[in-house]
């Protein structure tokens, strides 16, 4: 993949969209984490930040990262209007290094890479949670490919039990199942998996 042409890709997206992904946070995210005390997340792949600053609105200490610098000066943009201290950085994923930081809560919400940049990211996932950590992903499940509405439109880009299973093999699995997320175009096929590091 060429990283700067995804770049690019998804700048323009989102210079031209709006909220790309609309101002609510993921309603899968909402039952994973509603309620948790005060913990240090990191959203990976945040985009233009609605899930970092619902989980900031929380009590949450939040770090988004994204590859697109627009998105992350319209996450910025967003907290600032609402008051929230988030801090919101332009990184690529796949080579990023947490650095020795670690996080009690790692969410990855529809972040569809190819399977060479999908396992390196999961890597670093892995790396950056704190023993007794949980990871959390959310994403398009592959039966949606077929049977579902939206999400992309190329099999490699989306996720199965096994996949995920296998990409955080050795943490607790709590849950790794096909969700139904209704949407306005029709039911969506996601899968949702919430993993803690022992």
């Amino acid at each position: 993949m060429d990283i700067d042409a995804f770049r690019d890709m998804w700048d323009d997206r989102y210079n031209a969209k709006g909220a790309v992904w609309g101002l609510e946070p993921n309603r899968f995210l909402v039952e994973i984490a509603d309620g948790l005390s005060p913990r240090r997340v990191l959203d990976l792949g945040c985009g233009q930040g609605r899930n970092s600053l619902w989980l900031a609105a929380q009590g949450h200490t939040v770090t988004g990262l994204d590859l697109s610098p627009v998105a992350i000066d319209q996450a910025r943009e967003a907290a600032a209007k609402l008051g929230l201290d988030i801090t919101f950085e332009a990184v690529d994923l796949s080579t990023w290094d947490p650095a020795g930081q670690e996080w009690d809560l790692v969410i990855l919400t529809y972040l569809h890479l190819p399977d060479d940049l999908r396992r390196i990211v999961h890597r670093t996932a892995r790396e950056a949670v704190a023993p007794g950590g949980t990871v959390a992903v959310i994403a398009h499940h592959l039966e949606n490919l077929t049977t579902g509405a939206g999400g992309p439109q190329n099999a490699e880009l989306l996720f199965t039990e096994t996949q995920l299973a296998e990409d955080f093999a050795g943490f607790d699995v709590e849950r790794n199942e096909k969700v139904i997320r209704s949407t306005n175009a029709g039911d969506a096929i996601d899968i949702v998996l919430v993993a803690r590091k022992p």
